[in-house]
C-alpha cells in the first residue's frame, strides 16, 4: 500500500470517517470560504475552490451548505481572518509529520500543536525540518475496476506524470500546476475519480509497530480532531497485524 493513502485508509477502517463528519464539514466550509475568498466563487476559475466543493459532494454535504460558505468567502469574511500555516515536526519512532492549519489564532494552534506532539512521545520542530521529506503532487484514486491500460493512455496524454497500480486502487499523480487539467480530461473521458486532491507525499516510510504504532495512531487522531488542523501527512507505515490489534 502506498504511504500517503496509509492514513486514510486506516480511518475507514476504524469507522473515524462517519463519527466525525460534523467535524469533516466544518473543515471543508472553512476551505471553501477562504477558497472563494482568495480566488473568487467560480469553481470554473478556482481550481482551489472547485478542489474543496469536489471534498463536499464525497462527504455528501448538502448543497446549501456549500453555496453558503461561498457566500461567505466573496463576501469578505467579515469578522474572521483565517491564516494559513504549516507546523512540522517528528512523531514516534522518528515519523516526520506536516501539519497544515486555517487559523484566527496562531497563539492558540501552535500550542495545541505542540501539546499533540509531546503527549503522543513526539516533539515540534522548526519550519522546514520534515518539509523535504514530501513531494507535493495532484492525487486522483480511482476503482480497480477501471481499465488501467486506457486510464494510463489517457491520463499520460492529458500531462499526468504517473499511473501506479497499487493494491486496492490505481493512483494518477501529477504536477500540482497540472493536477485541474488532468482531473477535468479524465473526467471527460469518462473516468471518474473516487477522490481527487492535491496533496503531499513522502518519499520514504518509516515502519512502526508496537507502542510507537499506538502512538502514532493517537497522535493523527488528535490533529484530526483540531478544528483548526485541515490536513496531516505522516511517513508512517503499520502491518496490517498490528493494525488489527489496535481496531
Amino acid at each position: 500500500m502506498s504511504g500517503h493513502n496509509k492514513w486514510s485508509t486506516i480511518k475507514h477502517k476504524k469507522g473515524a470517517a462517519d463519527a466525525k463528519r460534523g467535524k469533516v464539514f466544518t473543515k471543508i466550509i472553512k476551505e471553501i470560504s477562504v477558497a472563494a475568498k482568495l480566488g473568487g466563487g467560480d469553481p470554473g476559475g478556482n481550481p482551489r475552490l472547485r478542489t474543496a466543493i469536489d471534498k463536499a459532494k464525497a462527504e455528501n454535504m448538502p448543497k446549501e451548505n456549500v453555496e453558503r460558505a461561498i457566500k461567505k468567502g466573496t463576501g469578505g469574511m467579515e469578522g474572521v481572518v483565517y491564516e494559513e500555516i504549516v507546523y512540522e515536526g517528528y512523531g514516534p519512532g522518528g515519523v516526520a509529520v506536516l501539519v497544515e492549519v486555517l487559523t484566527d489564532n496562531r497563539n492558540r494552534s501552535v500550542s495545541d500543536i505542540r501539546s499533540i506532539f509531546t503527549k503522543c512521545n513526539g516533539n515540534m520542530g522548526e519550519a522546514g525540518c520534515v518539509a523535504w521529506m514530501f513531494d507535493k503532487k495532484g492525487l486522483l484514486v480511482f476503482p480497480k475496476s477501471v481499465n488501467f491500460d486506457k486510464l494510463f493512455e489517457a491520463a499520460i496524454e492529458a500531462g499526468a506524470d504517473d499511473v501506479v497500480d497499487e493494491e486496492e486502487q490505481i493512483e494518477v499523480l501529477t504536477d500540482p500546476s497540472a493536477f485541474p487539467a488532468v482531473r477535468d480530461a479524465l473526467e471527460a473521458a469518462g473516468f471518474k475519480p473516487e477522490s481527487s486532491e492535491v496533496t503531499s507525499i513522502p518519499q520514504t516510510m518509516v515502519e512502526l509497530e508496537g507502542k510507537n504504532a499506538e502512538n502514532m495512531i493517537k497522535l493523527m487522531d488528535r490533529m484530526e480532531d483540531n478544528d483548526d488542523v485541515q490536513n496531516v501527512y505522516a511517513n508512517f507505515d503499520i502491518s496490517a497485524e498490528d493494525m488489527e490489534k489496535m481496531m
